[in-house]
């Protein structure tokens, strides 16, 4: 065999790699990262490569493959950007977290639209959810690829190491005393929150808060609690479902108008004054005191802390629960931090409501499952929270960042709202666009995303809520063009 001949020869033999029977002939010329990226990817999500599994080493694969070790260094570097792997040094590259599960990519039938004809109904959400599209801007979804799986595996085993027969009975409705525990060291020191842990009463989320502080109040008199405006539809969904009235208070660049909502005669009000859904601003300091000041002429605050411990470009902010704990109620969730599919949350109330409180969870369900409890304060106790939040802050950041860069190509014009904090932005845009209709548009091109409308009890500016945490960079990309398409179709 002559040289030209021996050399074909051996370039044969490394075109290809044992590894997953990988063959770099099958990329697009000039697309060999992409390749390589997207069957990682594919192997990660379907069990090939589980969670734990280390990577083959970038120079034995490029050498396997016959490409420059850039390309896979650049394929490996996609998957650390989605949160699928971490480099670990002289532990090589380390698969972390599975993609999410693949979604129907066909478009959106006509009916699927129909979501957004009418006043959304208390099954929009699961209609919206369940609506086949491509990619899902909508807000309130973590980054569910980023679950800590194997930080929650040794976790588990740790607690079964040590658990006793016992602690697998009924326990107590307000929750098991190591996650009560937990979850007060964690707010004492995240949030500026000093309570007992006999007071914190572990919830089935934030939803469940809502209604068990519905019961409790409606119990009590109240009838009414004010909402921000705009403001959750979901959180009125709620309330209203327990016979309470939420008329609105409007909110501003200052966050909940505390003058407004002295002059409604409300005797209480619920607000996310953390990071006000959906407009993204904080309660400023003298509105803060403004409605401290009223809540100590005898008002009640139901204080939602959503999205707290989701801050970028902006300092922390105390919770009010801390300034005022006999007039404030406060609730909060790991299901922005972890996954909402652990219904996990918490509870504080003024000590005249603790015992009806305990009560209506008791009537509830006898309390939330103790094993996933104990997992989770284990995660608290050991320090393996904090460090899944701040690996989660350094990726919210470069995904922010993405979309915005993309809003400003794709939708000039539009104006971009609460990027200091939270998993969403809030966009408005040209008032002589229908926002419902533009997310009709959208889903017809297979991007879901919630107009604003749907969160506001009096007219609102057009404009979209838009979430950032779950999809990669470069999928934000194609759905906030795909949003500019819609509104240049509408126009």
């Amino acid at each position: 065999m002559d040289r030209a001949k021996a050399a074909a020869a051996d370039r044969s033999i490394t075109a290809g790699s044992d590894f997953l029977q990988l063959d770099v002939g099958e990329a697009a010329p000039g697309g060999r990262a992409d390749w390589l990226a997207g069957r990682l990817r594919a192997a990660i999500a379907d069990g090939r490569v589980p969670v734990g599994a280390r990577l083959p080493a970038t120079r034995v694969l490029a050498a396997d493959l016959g490409v420059s070790r850039g390309v896979v260094t650049e394929a490996y570097q996609r998957l650390t950007e989605d949160g699928h792997v971490v480099g670990r040094g002289r532990a090589g590259t380390v698969v972390v977290a599975t993609p999410a599960a693949v979604v129907d990519r066909s478009p959106a039938s006509p009916a699927s639209t129909e979501v957004f004809a009418d006043r959304p109904g208390t099954d929009v959400f699961d209609a919206l959810r369940t609506a086949p599209a491509e990619l899902d801007l909508t807000p309130g979804v973590p980054d569910l690829a980023a679950f800590p799986r194997a930080a929650w595996l040794r976790a588990e085993r740790a607690v079964l190491h040590r658990l006793r027969p016992a602690a697998f009975g009924y326990g107590n409705p307000t929750g098991t005393p190591a996650l009560r525990l937990a979850v007060a060291t964690w707010l004492a020191r995240s949030r500026g929150i000093t309570v007992d842990p006999a007071e914190v009463v572990i919830v089935a989320g934030v939803s469940q808060a809502l209604g068990l502080l519905a019961q409790v109040l409606h119990d009590d008199g109240i009838h009414t609690v004010a909402v921000e405006d705009p403001g959750s539809l979901g959180v009125r969904q709620h309330l209203r479902n327990w016979r309470l009235d939420t008329p609105p208070v409007r909110v501003d660049a200052h966050g909940l108008r505390v003058d407004d909502l002295a002059a409604c005669g409300a005797p209480a009000v619920l607000l996310t004054p953390a990071h006000q859904f959906p407009t993204g601003v904080v309660l400023d300091g003298e509105r803060r005191r403004a409605l401290l000041r009223w809540a100590q002429r005898g008002g009640l605050v139901v204080e939602d802390d959503y999205d707290a411990e989701h801050r970028y470009d902006r300092p922390p902010v105390p919770a009010l629960r801390g300034m005022l704990p006999e007039q404030v109620c406060y609730t909060g969730s790991v299901s922005k931090l972890l996954a909402p599919a652990l219904r996990t949350g918490w509870v504080l109330v003024p000590r005249r409501y603790h015992a009806a409180l305990v009560a209506a969870k008791r009537m509830a369900d006898l309390g939330n499952a103790a094993l996933p409890q104990l997992v989770l304060a284990e995660l608290m106790d050991t320090g393996e929270l904090e460090r899944h939040l701040r690996l989660l802050r350094r990726r919210h950041v470069h995904r922010r960042d993405a979309m915005i860069r993309a809003i400003g190509r794709h939708l000039p014009g539009a104006v971009v709202h609460g990027a200091a904090a939270g998993l969403h932005l809030l966009v408005t845009l040209d008032p002589a666009v229908s926002d419902l209709d533009l997310a009709a548009a959208a889903l017809r091109r297979g991007v879901k995303v919630q107009p604003l409308s749907w969160h506001g009890q009096r007219p609102q500016p057009p404009g979209l809520v838009l979430g950032y945490a779950a999809n990669a960079p470069g999928d934000l990309e194609r759905g906030v063009a795909a949003l500019g398409a819609a509104l240049r179709e509408l126009r």
